[in-house]
């Protein structure tokens, strides 16, 4: 075909069709997308799945039932939710005030935002190691608490539950504040000024117009939070106790796979681990639905 001459029949013909059955040729550009998720995603997923049902020994739900008939197995669900949800509910907490302030213009918005952000560049291993060098036994926190007669002997902040908390926190906070300045700055602000020459305060302003219209928004962010903090591992080992109250439920799952190679069951713990996280999600997203319900039926 040269150049500037009109598509050939058979083009048109596919688009007529197209078009008659209600299809956006634009959505063919999803395509590659859904090649690669199939690829890297869907096709690992099931072929875990089916591992799962494939035990060393014993029936088809063999493996879930040694996991759910071994407390030492089995609570490492609640020890993970015990990390995960507080971390993520912590983190979309303090980043609301600071996104809510940092939203429009002043001088060294810039500059702060790239702060809050850095540790996005650290990586856990380096969180890690600057949490044992600022919170462990022998750190600075520790040397001034002790120097000033707070306590008799340091502070146990590592390897514990409060070191991996503190991990996940630093980690976590970054994603966090990203996401909830990028809704904020979704919301027209001419709602609030619009409040404001009604005489409402900024916390008026804030309760009942931007808070809100930032629910649905803030819902979606503890999600990705949670799920990022669920799937704790490297942190749980370095500033954690992995063999006691910081055995998460990863750690499980790469105990199994990799140092008893057991591939069924490590497959059989990362399913349990990807149920509870959906069960998690899927709570909070029918919470975020009711209230669109509720505000749909307000209006009504």
């Amino acid at each position: 075909m040269t150049p500037g001459a009109p598509a050939g029949p058979a083009p048109v013909a596919m688009r007529h069709r197209l078009a008659e059955r209600g299809v956006d040729r634009m959505l063919l550009l999803l395509l590659p997308a859904a090649v690669f998720i199939t690829a890297l995603f869907l096709y690992p997923f099931l072929y875990g799945l089916q591992l799962s049902f494939q035990p060393q020994g014993g029936g088809v739900f063999e493996n879930y039932a040694r996991f759910f008939g071994d407390a030492y197995l089995r609570d490492t669900i609640a020890t993970t939710l015990w990390l995960g949800v507080p971390a993520a509910l912590l983190n979309v907490a303090v980043s609301v005030p600071l996104a809510y302030r940092m939203r429009g213009r002043f001088r060294g918005r810039r500059l702060l935002t790239t702060v809050l952000v850095v540790p996005i560049t650290l990586g856990t291993v380096l969180t890690a190691e600057g949490l044992l060098t600022f919170l462990g036994p022998t750190g600075w926190f520790n040397r001034v608490v002790v120097g000033l007669g707070l306590a008799d002997e340091p502070v146990r902040l590592t390897h514990n539950y409060w070191g991996v908390l503190f991990s996940l926190i630093i980690t976590g906070f970054p994603f966090a504040f990203l996401l909830t300045l990028s809704y904020l700055r979704g919301i027209d602000p001419t709602l609030e000024s619009a409040a404001a020459t009604l005489g409402a305060g900024w916390w008026q302003r804030f309760r009942h117009i931007t808070f809100p219209l930032l629910v649905p928004g803030l819902a979606i962010t503890f999600c990705l939070s949670f799920v990022l903090a669920f799937s704790v591992f490297p942190s749980a080992i370095l500033v954690g106790e992995p063999s006691g109250e910081t055995r998460v439920i990863s750690i499980a799952a790469y105990h199994a796979a990799f140092e008893q190679y057991d591939y069924s069951m490590g497959s059989a713990i990362a399913m349990i681990m990807g149920v509870v996280e959906l069960v998690v999600i899927g709570l909070v997203l029918g919470w975020r639905a009711t209230l669109y319900r509720g505000s749909s039926g307000g209006r009504g």
